[in-house]
Order: C-alpha cells, then sequence, then structure tokens
C-alpha cells in the first residue's frame, strides 16, 4: 500500500514549525512543506494522477523533486523515479515496460542492468522505514544532523536519504546535482539560503564524487560540525580511502543494492580505519550469509517485493534469501568483506579467473589509480582477460605495469588487453559499467 509520507511524519513530529527542507531558493518548515505538497498534489490530481498508478518521473534532488515525489505518495501514485542521466532512447524504453502496469508498492526503481536486462525493483513503505531505521541504528542520528541529498531519487543511496531524512527528522538540503564547489561551500557552512546557517554534517557520494571533493578541497578537512560521508554505490579504491583520512574525513564505507533498499552493511570511520576493506556488520534488521560457494545471502525487513509483476519468488528463495551474485566473507567479528562477482568471473583456456583479484593487483601499482578487468571473446581461449585502466596523473609507463602483472599473477590471468582512459565508464547509479568497459575492450 501506498502511504502519504509528510502526513506520516507529520503525525509523528515533535514539531511541525522548524527546518525540514533546504534548498538554494529557500527553506520549508514541515508545516510549509505540507502546504507545497498540497498545492502540487492538486495539480497532479486535474492532470489524471491517481491511486494504484505506476507513475514515471525523471526525478532530481531539487525541492521540486521531493516535494513531487511526495505529492504523488499522497494521491496513492507508486512513483517510478528515473535518472535525468538516462539517454531518450534509455527513457523511452523505461517508460514502456512502466506504462499500464499496476502496483501497490511505495516506489518502483528502475535497476542499472549491469549484469543483465534493466526491471523495475518494487519497494514497500514498511522497506523504507526499515532501512530508515536500521542505519539510524549504526549511525546514531542526531537532532542537529543535516543530510545533503546529491543523488537522484532514481538511485537507491538517493531515495532512501530523502526518505531517511524525513522518517528520523534530520533536516534535508536538496541541492540537485553533485557539484564539487558547492558540496564543499556546504559542508562549511557557506552558500546556504538566509535565514538557515546550520552547514552539511551528512553526505552521500560514490567515490568518484568523493575524488572529486578531495580534489577540490585540495588536503583541506571538513569542519567538526561534519560527521560522515557514507561512501557506496560502487567499488572504493583502496588509495582513495587512505587519502581521504589523510584529509581528516571520517568515512563511513556501506554496502548495499536496490533489492535490499539501500544499505545492508556499513562500517563505522573508526572500523574503516582499523579494518580497511570490510564494509562493517550488517545493519540492525538485515541478515547476511555466506553460502557454501562464498556467495552472499540477504534478507530482513529492507528486502523489496519483487520484481515488478513478478512477485517475491522472484526475488527471493523459498527462505526469503536474497542471492546477490557477490562474493564474500564473514569474519569472527561478523563484519562482512566482499570479495567479488559471479558475474565477474571470467573462465579462459578452462581456467576460473576472478576479475576483483586482477584489479586490486593493478590497484596497487603506484601509477594506477583504478581497473576494470573483463573478459572478452577469444577464438583460442574462449575468453581472455582485458583491462581498463585509470593512471595516476603524471607519467604513465605501460610496460611497468604489465611486468607489475607479471610478477603477480598467474599466466591465464595475466590481461592480453589494455586499454588507458582517464575514467571508467559509470552508468546512471555511478556503478562501474562493466557492460560498455567489455564493448570497448572487446572492440579495440
Amino acid at each position: 500500500m501506498v502511504v502519504d509520507l509528510l502526513q506520516d511524519v507529520l503525525n509523528r513530529a515533535a514539531s511541525a514549525h522548524r527546518p525540514m527542507l533546504v534548498s538554494p531558493e529557500g527553506s520549508w518548515t514541515l508545516a510549509e512543506l505540507d502546504d507545497e505538497v498540497d498545492a502540487r498534489s492538486g495539480a497532479l490530481a486535474g492532470e489524471g494522477v491517481a491511486a494504484g498508478q505506476v507513475q514515471t518521473l525523471v526525478a532530481e534532488a531539487t525541492a521540486p523533486g521531493v516535494i513531487d515525489l511526495l505529492a504523488h505518495w499522497r494521491l496513492g501514485a507508486t512513483v517510478a523515479p528515473l535518472s535525468p542521466r538516462l539517454t531518450d532512447i534509455e527513457l523511452r524504453r523505461a517508460r514502456d515496460q512502466l506504462s499500464d502496469v499496476r502496483s501497490h508498492a511505495q516506489a518502483v526503481l528502475w535497476t542499472s542492468g549491469t549484469s543483465g536486462h534493466p526491471r523495475g525493483v518494487e519497494i514497500s513503505y514498511e522497506n523504507l522505514v526499515a532501512s530508515a531505521h536500521g542505519s539510524a541504528t549504526r549511525m546514531r542520528p542526531a537532532r542537529s544532523d543535516v543530510w545533503l541529498a546529491t543523488l537522484s531519487p532514481a538511485h537507491v543511496g538517493g531515495l532512501a536519504l530523502i526518505t531517511r531524512a524525513l522518517i528520523l527528522g534530520a533536516d534535508l538540503l536538496a541541492w540537485g546535482g553533485f557539484d564539487a564547489a558547492v558540496v564543499s561551500g556546504l559542508i562549511d557552512g557557506l552558500g546556504l539560503p538566509i535565514g538557515y546557517d546550520s552547514p552539511v554534517t551528512h553526505v552521500s557520494l560514490v567515490p568518484t564524487q568523493l575524488l572529486r571533493l578531495l580534489d577540490h578541497r585540495a588536503g583541506s578537512p571538513p569542519p567538526e560540525t561534519f560527521r560522515y560521508a557514507l561512501i557506496g554505490g560502487a567499488h572504493a579504491p583502496a588509495r582513495l580511502i587512505e587519502r581521504a583520512q589523510a584529509d581528516g574525513w571520517p568515512l563511513a564505507v556501506t554496502y548495499g543494492m536496490t533489492e535490499m533498499t539501500s544499505q545492508v552493511a556499513t562500517a563505522l570511520p573508526e572500523l574503516v580505519r582499523v579494518k580497511p576493506g570490510t564494509v562493517g556488520a550488517p545493519i540492525e534488521g538485515v541478515e547476511v550469509r555466506v553460502a557454501d560457494n562464498g556467495e552472499v545471502w540477504v534478507r530482513g525487513a529492507t528486502r523489496a517485493l519483487g520484481y515488478l509483476g513478478q512477485g517475491a519468488a522472484s526475488l527471493a528463495d523459498e527462505a526469503g534469501w536474497y542471492h546477490t551474485g557477490d562474493m564474500g566473507r564473514l569474519d569472527e567479528d561478523g563484519d562482512l568483506w566482499i570479495t567479488g562477482r559471479h558475474i565477474e568471473r571470467i573462465v579462459s583456456g578452462g581456467v576460473t579467473i576472478d576479475a576483483i583479484e586482477i584489479e586490486e593487483v593493478l590497484r596497487g601499482h603506484p601509477g594506477v589509480y583504478d581497473a576494470c578487468v573483463v573478459g572478452v571473446p577469444d577464438d583460442e581461449w574462449g575468453e581472455c582477460v582485458a583491462v581498463l585502466l585509470v593512471p595516476v596523473e603524471g607519467r604513465f609507463d605501460l610496460a611497468a605495469v604489465k611486468g607489475w602483472a607479471h610478477e603477480r599473477l598467474a599466466t591465464a590471468k595475466r590481461p592480453r588487453r589494455w586499454l588507458i582512459r582517464n575514467e571508467l565508464p559509470r552508468n546512471t547509479n555511478g556503478k562501474v559499467d562493466r557492460r560498455l568497459v567489455r564493448d570497448l575492450l572487446d572492440g579495440d
């Protein structure tokens, strides 16, 4: 059932007269936001939006974007937010597949399609509430928290950030897309609208955004008011984490997915320092199991309802476990380590190879900032190992990197094709687009 989220928040709020939503244009108290949502929902009703419908909308992390989401929910419509970064063809495809379908979910999130065809994931209001409270138990929220939204609500991390802030009563700053200079200023309390003076205390970033923020600040640490930079959505290179820590940034590294309504496990800054590489223990309400084959299975109150039109059985086994496709392990403290993915396995000449293993070896070279390893068709071996490298700025010696790999990798694991680019291609959710990398290397 679709719930009027804002009305639910109002019913539980201690006060409706403190800032709740803040944007470059100004700020709204909870009561003022309610009035804005009322006006917008009236307009949408006049356009034919009604309960039971799946409504697609190009969603951005702006005040109008947040108001639009809340207004659709007030009318009982299921929202299907789409990223503004989708191409026209991708938008048409998503809208075609999401049109003329009915759902009782709170939201349908269009998955990125890194390991197959894109499809909608049905997320309930209960999923969003469980995610908010599970995250809060781990991250210890305070009444003074100010969350900055930069990710599109089409990304599960962007949607969950918005609903988490509203459900937990934190201030929500909706500034649109990521801009390193703007985000840096807001963390320092600069560029805020007149009448609002609380600097950002929390920000959720994908690794590429963290890199841009660090580059912009050139070693300048955040103020003491800043509590967490939540890093997720893609692999964060160890060198990037180390650089951020050296600059004084409190990083909380998280592991999650659309099918589990964002966070599954999160490591707070101290754990990130003492156990680099772990994503921490599962958040409250989520269980994690590592199967006999090393695959990570998850279940709990945050697990989505299923894939659109296919039901719960499309997403979970009979015991409720979602099989993530990620490979990992749980250590003696119950902390989770992600070590690879089934879909990142390469079979070359009958040898099964883990792409993540090769990527980590290559990232260990001082001249390599990041790497994406894939298998491409090969007449002799079936598949061969291919890599797209992102070098550290300055001189780059590919022969030296090849020598490094030759010393550390067995013959079958050594890349046979190499491509150098300034950055790894990513999809709208900030994840490395392995299919595009594979296409680039296959055609190279």
